[in-house]
């Protein structure tokens, strides 16, 4: 597709505004968003609370009692638009390759069997379709260190659980048009087809975040003996 060439601004409630580049899953927007969130950044001001970057927006929190003027912001998030809409689609902080291992079998895969059923497919070729692509992370959320990744491949596309269920850390889902690693214990609605050893929040560390938006995620499978011994060796450490 093409650049954006429009864009619209928003408040949300009375502490956060967005600047949104278009609804899409796309690797250009995300980037031009990328290098919109870098623009702001280097530039932030006191006030302003955080920088949130999404597949092809950025919100900016900002404290209303140091920060009173709206119009100002809006005015900052068009001049942002101004000086990086023109300027290559390649954020500075171009993002890391990173291969994570996942075990797609047993208590590990706990959803595999219906996504076959469902698809008419192989166990085989659901990991094969799974890890034959790298995907991008288009950003970091619901949980720390949570990575929305893109795009699966069309033969995987499958809808979310009817309701959240408990997901163990390290749970690897498919939903939509998605994948996507539980970095902890939590509720979760995404099709759950393995599960990596790797510890994606770390809060003794710095940063505690292992994934950042803009990476690229390659999957490969494991054994379950692997998973294991992968699991022990990363305890110890």
């Amino acid at each position: 597709m093409n650049l954006p060439t429009s864009f619209s601004i928003y408040p949300l409630g009375d502490s956060a505004i967005t600047i949104d580049l278009g609804n899409y899953i796309d690797e250009q927007l995300n980037r031009r968003a990328l290098a919109l969130y870098d623009w702001l950044q280097t530039r932030r001001f006191p006030g302003i609370i955080d920088i949130i970057v999404a597949y092809s927006s950025v919100s900016v929190f900002y404290d209303p009692t140091l920060v009173h003027d709206s119009a100002f912001l809006r005015d900052w998030l068009q001049k942002a638009w101004q000086e990086t809409a023109n300027s290559p689609v390649s954020p500075s902080n171009e993002g890391r390759l990173l291969r994570i291992p996942v075990c797609y079998e047993g208590e590990y895969a706990p959803d595999l069997e219906w996504v076959v059923r469902q698809k008419g497919l192989t166990h085989e070729e659901v990991i094969a379709l799974h890890c034959s692509c790298a995907y991008r992370i288009y950003m970091i959320g619901f949980l720390p260190g949570f990575p929305y990744l893109g795009k699966i491949a069309e033969r995987l596309e499958i809808a979310r659980k009817d309701r959240p269920v408990p997901v163990m850390a390290g749970g690897v889902g498919i939903a939509g048009m998605q994948t996507g690693i539980y970095p902890l214990n939590s509720p979760g609605g995404w099709q759950i087809i393995g599960r990596t050893p790797m510890r994606l929040f770390d809060l003794h560390k710095d940063p505690p975040v292992l994934l950042r938006t803009g990476d690229t995620i390659q999957f490969y499978p494991v054994s379950k003996a692997e998973f294991l011994d992968f699991s022990l060796h990363s305890t110890s450490q």
